[in-house]
Order: C-alpha cells, then sequence, then structure tokens
C-alpha cells in the first residue's frame, strides 16, 4: 500500500533532488540547519511512530471521531444548525470543479464562479438594504474588525483625532475578543458599552459604532433613533446583522447604517466542528473604494455581451501592492457560492418561510416556557430566547438535567439561560424542551399554540416589519426543483 505521505504531501523524491541541486544543498537536513536559527529548534527527536497507509489513517481518524458526543445544541451565538440541499452538497462542496478554485482573476474561463459570486452579492444587497456587498470575508469577527478598519481609514478632517471606537455589550463575544485584538495595533481604543445609554455620543473622541441586530441575548431593539443621532454627532454605525432575521426584520439600510456585516453560515453552511464561515460585508457607496474583500461585477465583453468581471481591482494586490485593501481579509469563495446556490434553490419564498417557521416555533417555545412559570425576558425577539433562571444554583440544576439528556443551552452571566432555535428544529423538538422544563418546574403545560400571539403575522412592531422585497432577480425564482438547480450549476 502506499503510505499517505507519498500521494499528498509536497513533492517527490526526484523533484526533492533536483531543488537541492539547483540551491547548492546536499540534503534537507542541512537545508534546515542553514535557515533555522539553533535557538530555536527542538532538541530532542519527535516520537511520530511509523507512517500510516492512507486507509489506515482514515480508520485512525474515524476512531478519534466516534469519542465525540453529539448533542443537540440550541447555544446559537452566532452559529445554528442549516439543512444543505443535497444537489448543493453534492454538485458544489464535494466538486472539485468547484471546491479547488481561488479568486477569479482570469474572468474569461470563470464566469460560472463569478456568477455565484455576483448571486452572494446581490443576496447582501438585498437583505441587508445596502449598496455594495463584496464576494464574502473570513467570517462575522472579522468582518467587524473590517468595517471598524474601514470606518476609522474614513475619518472626515472634523474627526481626524477621533481614537475610540464603541461596541454594543449585546455582541457577540467572539466579535468583541476579535476588535480587542485588530484595535490594540492601530491605536484605536475600544469602548465596550450599553448601546441603550447614549451619554457615549458626546465624546468626540468617538468615530465608529458597532451594533449587533438582533443582539446575542435574542432581544430585537430599534436602532434608528441611536443611529440618527450618531449621524449628527460625526459617527458612523455598524450593524452586526443575523442574514435569515433579515428576511423578516427591517433591514440596516432601511434604520440608517453605514455598514452592515454578519455571518452568511445559516444559508446551507454546515457548522462542522467550528471554524470560520462566509462573512458579508455590505455598506453605503462612499465606502466602496476602502472596503475590504474582492467584488464582482457586471460589465460587456468586446462584442456586446454581457461579462462578469473582477471590479474595483486598484485596491487589489497585483496592482496597489502592500496599499490593497484586499489583502488584509480571508474570502470565503466556496461556502459563500454555496450561500449563493442556496438562495437560488429557496428563493426569496423559501427564504422567507425558513424564517417565518423559525420565528414561529420559538414563539411556540416561549408561549410554552410562560404557561411553566419561567421567566423569558426578551421583548421582542427572532430566535433566541433568555431565561433568568433566578440563580447559579438553579441554572446548575436546570444546566445537569439538560446534559444528562444530551442537549445543550447557552448559560451566562450566573443565572441566565439562551436557546436558539434554528432550520433543523422541529416541532417535536420543541415538546421535547417544554417537557424537561416541565420535570424542572413540576408543571406540565396546556396545549401551546405554534407562532406569535394574536396570530396575527409576525411578532414584531410595523416599524421593525420588513417591507422592502428582496431577491427579485430572475435567476431566484426559476430553479427551485432538484433537477432545474442541477442543471443551472452545471
Amino acid at each position: 500500500m502506499h503510505t499517505f505521505v507519498n500521494r499528498h504531501i509536497g513533492p517527490s523524491e526526484h523533484e526533492i533532488k533536483e531543488m537541492l541541486r539547483v540551491i547548492g544543498i546536499d540534503s534537507l537536513d542541512k537545508l534546515i540547519d542553514e535557515t533555522v536559527p539553533a535557538s530555536i529548534r527542538i532538541k530532542e527527536k519527535l516520537h511520530l511512530g511509523e507512517a500510516l497507509s492512507e486507509q489506515q489513517l482514515l480508520k485512525h481518524f474515524h476512531d478519534i471521531g466516534t469519542k465525540n458526543k453529539l448533542f443537540k445544541s440550541y447555544i446559537g451565538c452566532g452559529y445554528y444548525g442549516t439543512y444543505t440541499p443535497t444537489v448543493i452538497l453534492r454538485n458544489i462542496m464535494e466538486n472539485p470543479g468547484w471546491y479547488t478554485q481561488y479568486t477569479p482573476y482570469q474572468a474569461e474561463i470563470s464566469q460560472g464562479r463569478l456568477e455565484a459570486l455576483l448571486n452572494f452579492q446581490t443576496i447582501v444587497v438585498d437583505l441587508t438594504g445596502l449598496p455594495v456587498a463584496n464576494a464574502s470575508l473570513l467570517d462575522e469577527g472579522t468582518a467587524a474588525a473590517e468595517a471598524m478598519h474601514v470606518l476609522f481609514a474614513s475619518r472626515k478632517p472634523e474627526k481626524k483625532n477621533a481614537n475610540k471606537f464603541v461596541v454594543s455589550d449585546d455582541c457577540f463575544p467572539q466579535t468583541i475578543d476579535v476588535l480587542r485584538t485588530r484595535t490594540e495595533p492601530i491605536g484605536v481604543e475600544l469602548v465596550i458599552g450599553d448601546a441603550g445609554n447614549q451619554d457615549f455620543l458626546d465624546d468626540d473622541k468617538i468615530f465608529g459604532l458597532l451594533l449587533q441586530y438582533p443582539a446575542v441575548s435574542g432581544e430585537i431593539k430599534n436602532y434608528s433613533e441611536l443611529i440618527e443621532k450618531a449621524h449628527s454627532k460625526g459617527i458612523n454605525c455598524i450593524m452586526a446583522a443575523d442574514i435569515l432575521a433579515l428576511a423578516l426584520l427591517a433591514s440596516p439600510g432601511e434604520l440608517g447604517a453605514d455598514i452592515a456585516v454578519g455571518s452568511t453560515q445559516r444559508f446551507g453552511v454546515p457548522m462542522g466542528y467550528g471554524g470560520p464561515h462566509a462573512a458579508y460585508f455590505a455598506c453605503r457607496d462612499e465606502f466602496k473604494r476602502v472596503m475590504p474583500g474582492r467584488v464582482i461585477g457586471v460589465s460587456v465583453d468586446r462584442t456586446g455581451n454581457r461579462a462578469l468581471r473582477m471590479a474595483l481591482q486598484t485596491r487589489e494586490q497585483h496592482i496597489r501592492r502592500e496599499k490593497a485593501t484586499s489583502n488584509i481579509c480571508t474570502a470565503q469563495v466556496l461556502l459563500a457560492i454555496m450561500v449563493g446556490m442556496f438562495g437560488v434553490y429557496h428563493g426569496p419564498v423559501g427564504i422567507k418561510t425558513i424564517a417565518e417557521r423559525t420565528h414561529n416555533l420559538t414563539a411556540k417555545l416561549n408561549n410554552g416556557l410562560k404557561q411553566l412559570g419561567f421567566l423569558q425576558v426578551n421583548k421582542l425577539f427572532f430566535d433566541t430566547l433568555k431565561i433568568d433562571a433566578g440563580s447559579r444554583q438553579k441554572l446548575d440544576v436546570i444546566k445537569k438535567k439538560f446534559e444528562s439528556v444530551e442537549i445543550n443551552l447557552r448559560y451566562f452571566d450566573d443565572k441566565y439561560i439562551g436557546i436558539s432555535i434554528d432550520e433543523t428544529t422541529t416541532d417535536d423538538n420543541i415538546e421535547e424542551l417544554l417537557k424537561i422544563f416541565g420535570e424542572l418546574s413540576g408543571k406540565k403545560t396546556g396545549v401551546v399554540v405554534s407562532g406569535p400571539s394574536g396570530g396575527n403575522g409576525v411578532g414584531f412592531p410595523e416599524a421593525l416589519k420588513r417591507k422592502s422585497a428582496f431577491m427579485t432577480h430572475p435567476v431566484f425564482n426559476v430553479n427551485h426543483s432538484e433537477t432545474e438547480m442541477l442543471r443551472y450549476m452545471k
């Protein structure tokens, strides 16, 4: 059997010898001796064991993998269950014609990939209500950091000495951690506070503000007044928004945001075991030349036919070198394409249906918890409830009970429980959760009505309901069957 190393790692023995000959070195050991300082090299030998064949290695990985315990997760916090349509899983994610790609610089051979990324951008522009979007970034945390950097680099003359960036304490903790890392080297002071307290806007050292929509707690707040006041003080605003929630909620653009960022993971991208997921970045027109990432644009070829290309290439490394804005970010092209295809497959009606079903199941859970006597804190929510357990002791009892039946909830601030519902949640899952909470409370629920109280559609006030259409382009309204999708992707 061939060893794994022969098939998968680096050059052949012949190629290694040829490269060593060209650089005038006898062996790889000699090359390491001459290039890696002795002071940072380990002295003892590595105990790696014998090389494994590919089949042995796969079995070894499988044996390790079986030690994982697959609990049902309702943690949320930016990561949610989703169904990847099989036609996309098989023909995009598992297809080397798609998954080995890089940035499509050569437009003449990349029209298919360019269209797939243009679909992604169109979804983002429509849902965020902002006119320009890129073709993805690494993840939500780094997208927020890039947005902060854009605002810092774009300060108006009257704000040239402003160096404070305010982050709502209701943002995802991983986003705040990334911002802590990214603000320090450029001399930006990170201020973490309550976005409900607008007194901080009087500080003329503040140039930008980041808000989470819905908040990490699940609460939905109308930020339009806050954003308007911030603008009057010369402060630009970023909204980190849940892309599925935007199918039902007023868009960041409609609320006045200058930049919107977020993860697109819940549009058909599996969670796996963590790791980054394609982020989106959309902004007002004035920021398009300093926004990070790559932008796909529509043009015409020399015969006058529609053609796609990389737009705004003046920001790219091959033109601007070290001054490029695209070399400080990483795109997630494969995952962005999956998101774009998810949009093509479901269309606006399908996306809205998934969002409404997720919200209605959350409302059903909320109604049941009320019957059981639990205090649910969020007045307005999309998919996440915040339950006050009352004390750390009661929280620990609840946590122990749910872990015993292999269910993960979110536990925070010593007394709160977070439960996030997603596309994969079923009525049976809600009944299971309510049954366990019933055992904990010693009560039983009656018939729990699915959907918002009153049954009059989405349970949001008029000012926060989405009224604008999205994904109206024909590409999102044609290919909804398995065979149509297969032919479109091919």
